[in-house]
């Protein structure tokens, strides 16, 4: 039952900091902008070291077919690029992207719904990869709690930024995020019950994992880190925040 405690308290903490991050984005609009890439350059550190240090060698060390590990990743890519195709979901940090969109003709009447979709359907995956990582072992799970927690904010906050453009009040906005949120949870009862009855379950969800790491963090949010102030004092910074991400993951090896 530890893994199930662990997992739904990851969660929960998740869920409170990107809520209290609403409040910030709230209370300092003006700011957001600077707070909210900062995040994307740790986040992009965070998923890139979590799946390279942590992940896929824990994989590895589970499956013992390095064959098999390289296709589950690839599958875990595929599955996040198919889910942006079918929703048209974007990990858009800043509500201005949408407006890019209309400029190039595409219609967003639907953005909420689909933006509510595409992030309960992520939400439910993070549940799913947190408890997979704490069935496998607790540091692991902390690792991989943390590399969410790092995306996870500056997503929410930025879903929370489409509601409030397309429209919505601050409560309905905040009761729409609260929404997708509790999928997570979802995902962590889902995760539980099938990795009791199918063995190894956890082990391959690792690589899928890992997969989607790396495409969330090369396809959405490294693109996003290039549209923000293209000069070479920016352009540091990004990258001394991508290696502080990428030194956190490392930094909890010590742990394990």
């Amino acid at each position: 039952m530890l893994p199930l405690f662990y997992s739904l308290a990851a969660v929960l903490v998740i869920s409170l900091v990107s809520i209290i991050g609403i409040f910030g984005l709230i209370a300092r609009m003006p700011s957001f902008s600077k707070f909210s890439l900062g995040l994307v350059g740790i986040a992009v550190g965070s998923l890139l070291g979590d799946a390279f240090i942590h992940v896929l060698p824990e994989a590895n060390r589970q499956i013992r077919n390095n064959f098999t590990v390289s296709l589950l990743t690839i599958l875990g890519m595929l599955l996040f690029f198919i889910l942006e195709k079918v929703v048209r979901w974007r990990h858009c940090h800043d509500p201005d992207c949408l407006e890019d969109e209309d400029h190039q003709g595409h219609h967003n009447d639907h953005i909420v719904s689909i933006s509510l979709v595409g992030e309960a359907f992520h939400n439910f995956i993070d549940g799913v990869i947190i408890a997979s990582s704490f069935i496998i072992n607790p540091a692991l799970g902390i690792a991989t709690t943390l590399a969410v927690l790092l995306h996870e904010i500056p997503q929410e906050i930025g879903h929370f930024g489409i509601f409030i453009h397309q429209g919505l009040s601050l409560s309905k906005a905040l009761s729409l995020n609260l929404v997708s949120a509790g999928f997570a949870f979802l995902g962590v009862i889902f995760t539980i019950i099938i990795g009791a009855s199918i063995g190894n379950f956890s082990a391959y969800v690792l690589p899928v994992t890992a997969g989607g790491f790396i495409y969330l963090a090369s396809s959405d949010l490294i693109p996003e880190l290039h549209r923000h102030e293209p000069n070479i004092s920016s352009s540091l910074l990004q990258v001394f925040l991508v290696l502080l991400g990428v030194s956190l993951m490392a930094g909890l090896l010590l742990f394990e």
